[in-house]
């Protein structure tokens, strides 16, 4: 009974422990809340404009990342059209290099073509020239020799068959004779060696040859030397002189 007694003094003690331990928890929950509570009630208060314009920087930060790419590619273009623009330019200079180098070849070669024609129709003209008194001394033997006999005369056919032959191989090289008889004086043609006054042809005509000219293509290779005739002198007046009539004497 003694023990009984006990048992349920103790629980009884235990009971007002076990409802101050509950109420030491609660309090110390409710205290926890009041702080919370407290704390939050005094937080400075969050500015809306700066809420928003940090949620502007947060949304513009995107934007500026992909405007820098943007400018970098812009830049880039720059870039390559300032290289396109200065190899246009470089290639526009070696093409008009191109034209003035393939200009003054063209002309090199035209005049170089035109220097070798000069030099091989100078060659040609000063070997015809020293041929040409050989041609002279032919027409002069034909002019002068008149063959009386069979031998003379063919003598005479042998030299002119030469002679022949010499002008045929003349008249291939370009070679052609002047006619200037009967044609007026020209002094790019002729050289007037002799001057003939006479009243059968006009002041300034070519009478007569007397060393045959010749014509290289449309060159002058020797001036005709000729005879050219002048005005004739007009003899002046003769004055009569009268005599002296006789005197009549008277007788």
């Amino acid at each position: 009974m003694i023990d009984e007694e006990k048992q349920t003094e103790n629980a009884a003690n235990q009971e007002p422990q076990q409802q101050t331990t509950s109420e030491v928890t609660a309090k110390t929950m409710n205290s926890n809340a009041f702080g919370e509570f407290e704390t939050q009630a005094n937080a400075p208060e969050v500015d809306a404009n700066s809420l928003s314009s940090d949620n502007t920087a947060e949304v513009e930060q995107p934007v500026v990342s992909s405007t820098a790419p943007e400018t970098d590619n812009r830049a880039t273009v720059a870039e390559k059209e300032r290289e396109i623009e200065s190899l246009k330019a470089s290639l526009e200079e070696r093409t008009s290099q191109y034209v003035r180098m393939g200009a003054d070849f063209e002309n090199f070669r035209k005049r170089t073509l035109k220097d070798k024609e000069d030099l091989e129709q100078k060659i040609k003209q000063n070997t015809l020239q020293e041929i040409l008194p050989v041609v002279d001394n032919f027409e002069r033997a034909r002019a002068q020799l008149k063959p009386q006999t069979d031998a003379e005369m063919n003598l005479h056919k042998s030299y002119q068959g030469v002679y022949k032959q010499l002008v045929d191989c003349l008249k291939r090289l370009g070679v052609s004779a002047m006619r200037p008889e009967g044609k007026e004086f020209d002094p790019n043609l002729h050289e007037a060696v002799m001057r003939e006054p006479t009243s059968e042809y006009p002041e300034g005509t070519v009478i007569e040859e007397l060393v045959r000219g010749y014509y290289l293509g449309d060159r002058v290779l020797r001036h005709a030397l000729v005879k050219v005739a002048t005005a004739p002198e007009e003899t002046p007046p003769q004055t009569v002189v009268a005599e002296p009539s006789p005197e009549v004497t008277e007788g």
